[in-house]
């Protein structure tokens, strides 16, 4: 079978013991890899009642048929475990070149079990797998850790390295993992996990390839998809002026949350930090993942003044509306440097972002004082509270050990009414794109499986005519300010969404392309000869509910599908001025068509329909 080594491993760091994890050929071809082979094996092992932060949440990283061949956007993989920030299914996903680097290594997977008694690090060096003592490596940021291993691993190859920050070894609920400098698995406080087993990083190399079954339709698709890429819009844009290309548009169609959510339109703060405006003042290069011909990633300098920066990884669109639009403050260079702590300390921007401008409310409402922040005013239109707070947040110092459990475990601590101020759902921060304006986007926000989320799917895409997929059944236009009909389109966006994160391929080259033509890819790969967009939209359904039914089984209901009150508030001005989704019609309509009952859960028959019979008896029956 073509696009998989034919190898995982489960690492005891506990016992400091690596053994080969068998995986069937049919679980591979049924749920893909990545995040759905990680659901289906979490499920399996009862990883449900584990506490996040304990020795028994096994930590998942997986990648797909796809990883590391040459089809466009095939750098990424999926980390995936139960999330120590909001306590259901936890995963992410990111580019960069470990994927491909670990299949080099002649390696799909990695399984890591209970919790090693210091810090470690696991390195699989060609065919060489062993566990190291990382304890050197404790207490350096990201950015050292990754120089520090390409140095003492040195060699005309430099290996690709995953590794922890202060964050994750303070255990911030959302901390993340870095490979290299650019890229991170960001959502969820995957890096927390990895902190709680002490395993400070993962470096791979090696000379391996990747099998292909068919080697010239192989070549001929690529050839395809490539010439696809280079005739789209959007992959221009992203080109151009990267995902902060989003900001001036973003902007006109009330997408661009502002002062912590309270606010519809400023142009004169997205001016200030979009795209172009980086282009013409910080930008050295664009710079591409593995096998990418869009290279959308920024890489900048700061010359000098308060926030110099050598030349490193710049923000992406979400860190510039999250330290930026969301804290009302338009000092771009300032939000470079906020990306620069975030990464050194390896916590999620989006999260770090919303949980600061959480607190930035609370302090303008008296709830927060002085005393409470250690002497920092925290105000709107200003930056320098919002990097004081990342230092103390990454160390858990003073406010930080509040603020690291994220915007709900924040407010819950502090109480004093502040829960009305938070932006999450199911625990997860609201991403940078405001559901007022996009109310697909908001029935997808309250049915994600991780919590509020605009990469579990493809409905930000769909909605906003970034990508049309009219073969499968969608309009060719959707009007974001309704939200009447917007469930059949939500779940179609999810089923096509959710394999993605299992192949593991980019969003962002599949807006540039059509269904049958990842297919093509696919059946060219693995050598699975009748695998149709059918039976790949089947497999969406599929992954859809099993990390439902995973995260019905730790807890959640009907309840938990909300939008949060700061979101059924409505901004003054802008292009969603006055309006709010219909949660109840929204989620009406989603629960007729999606199969779920009462109580949010997917009905046993439409479980066992997928495929998924045993899930559906654990759920239904616990048995």
């Amino acid at each position: 079978m073509g696009g998989y080594v034919g190898r995982y491993l489960e690492v005891d760091l506990g016992r400091g013991a690596v053994t080969d994890l068998p995986v069937a050929e049919d679980v591979q071809r049924k749920y893909l890899g990545g995040s759905g082979l990680a659901a289906y094996l979490f499920f399996l092992r009862g990883k449900h009642t584990a506490d996040p932060l304990g020795p028994d949440n096994d930590l998942f990283v997986l990648t797909g048929p796809i990883s590391g061949t040459l089809v466009p956007g095939s750098s990424r993989f999926a980390v995936a475990a139960r999330s120590p920030l909001t306590g259901i299914w936890g995963e992410g996903s990111c580019g960069g070149d470990f994927a491909p680097a670990l299949k080099r290594c002649g390696v799909d997977g990695l399984v890591f079990v209970g919790q090693a008694p210091r810090p470690v690090m696991l390195v699989l060096d060609g065919g060489e797998v062993t566990l190291r003592d990382a304890s050197d490596l404790w207490g350096l940021d990201t950015y050292e850790t990754t120089d520090r291993l390409r140095e003492t691993m040195g060699g005309k190859k430099r290996p690709s390295v995953l590794s922890i920050g202060p964050a994750g070894e303070n255990l911030v609920r959302f901390a993340c993992i870095a490979n290299n400098k650019h890229d991170f698995v960001g959502r969820t406080g995957m890096g927390a996990v990895m902190g709680s087993k002490r395993l400070k990083a993962i470096a791979c190399r090696g000379e391996g390839t990747v099998p292909i079954a068919d080697p010239d339709a192989y070549k001929a698709v690529c050839k395809e998809l490539l010439a696809r890429i280079s005739q789209s819009v959007p992959a221009q844009a992203l080109k151009e002026m990267g995902t902060d290309s989003a900001m001036d548009l973003g902007m006109m169609i009330g997408d661009i949350p502002i002062a912590n959510w309270s606010r519809g339109e400023d142009f004169e703060l997205s001016n200030a930090l979009s795209g172009p405006t980086m282009s013409e003042t910080y930008l050295k290069r664009g710079l591409a993942c593995y096998a990418c011909p869009i290279a959308c990633r920024r890489e900048v300098e700061v010359k000098d003044g308060p926030y110099e920066m050598p030349v490193g990884p710049g923000p992406e669109y979400e860190t510039c509306a999250a330290f930026g639009t969301m804290l009302a403050q338009k000092d771009l260079a300032g939000v470079i440097k906020s990306n620069e702590w975030c990464n050194r300390y390896g916590v999620d921007s989006i999260s770090a972002g919303c949980t600061i401008a959480w607190a930035y409310d609370c302090f303008d409402k008296g709830l927060l004082t002085l005393e409470d922040t250690g002497g920092i005013p925290l105000e709107f239109g200003d930056v320098d509270g919002a990097i004081a707070m990342l230092h103390k947040i990454a160390r858990r110092e003073g406010i930080g050990d509040l603020l690291a459990e994220g915007s709900r475990g924040a407010a819950q601590r502090l109480g004093r009414g502040s829960g009305e101020l938070t932006a999450e759902i199911k625990g997860l921060e609201v991403p940078m794109h405001d559901p007022r304006g996009s109310h697909g986007l908001a029935l997808a926000y309250m049915t994600s499986y991780r919590g509020a989320c605009h990469k579990a799917h493809l409905v930000e895409a769909i909605e906003h005519g970034l990508a049309g997929y009219t073969d499968v059944g969608l309009e060719e236009n959707y009007d974001g300010l309704t939200s009447e009909g917007k469930a059949p389109m939500v779940r179609i966006g999810e089923d096509l969404g959710l394999p993605l994160n299992s192949l593991a391929l980019c969003e962002f080259e599949m807006w540039c392309y059509q269904f049958d033509d990842l297919v093509r890819a696919i059946r060219a790969i693995t050598g699975w000869e009748a695998f149709s967009v059918e039976e790949y939209r089947r497999t969406g359904e599929r992954l859809w509910l099993l990390k439902r039914a995973l995260n019905n089984l730790m807890g959640v209901t009907r309840a938990d599908d909300r939008l949060p009150a700061k979101i059924l508030t409505p901004v003054p001005d802008g292009a969603a001025a006055g309006i709010v989704p219909d949660e109840a019609l929204l989620l009406r309509e989603y629960y007729e068509v999606r199969g779920l009952d009462e109580s949010g859960r997917p009905l046993e028959s439409v479980l066992e329909q997928a495929g998924l019979a045993q899930v559906g008896a654990a759920l239904h029956r616990g048995t």
